[in-house]
């Protein structure tokens, strides 16, 4: 069993800042990566950022130069800093695991259960 908690969505005026947070916790024996997902109204659910075990990152073309995504190992959290956020970036954004439970020794992939983020003026 395995939980992500995401922290940090909320109303933002266009070009402002927000920093998403994720925190996965239960029966992990490791984290081969985690990343943001976004889902806009009428729209399909989209790759934000993914970073792995080994640090490598992948980005939407849109949020690229933009949002950063950061780990942090001991406390099996992933960051989303989002700057210089447009009215298009607003989705609820979903947190994903790709977890090695300690009970199931496969790895699985795990959702949060998602958090608004509105850009708006």
């Amino acid at each position: 069993q395995v939980q992500l908690v995401e922290s940090g969505g909320g109303l933002v005026q266009p070009g402002g800042s927000l920093r998403l947070s994720c925190a996965a916790s239960g029966s992990i024996f490791s984290i081969n990566a985690m990343g943001w997902y976004r889902q806009a109204p009428g729209k399909q659910r989209e790759l934000v950022a993914r970073i792995t075990s080994g640090g490598s990152t992948n980005y939407a073309d849109s949020v690229k130069g933009r949002f950063t995504i950061a780990r942090d190992n001991a406390k099996n959290t992933v960051y989303l800093q989002m700057n210089s956020l447009k009215p298009d970036d607003t989705a609820v954004y979903y947190c994903n695991g790709e977890v090695v439970s300690s009970t199931w020794g496969a790895s699985q992939g795990y959702w949060g259960h998602g958090t608004q983020v509105t850009v708006s003026s």
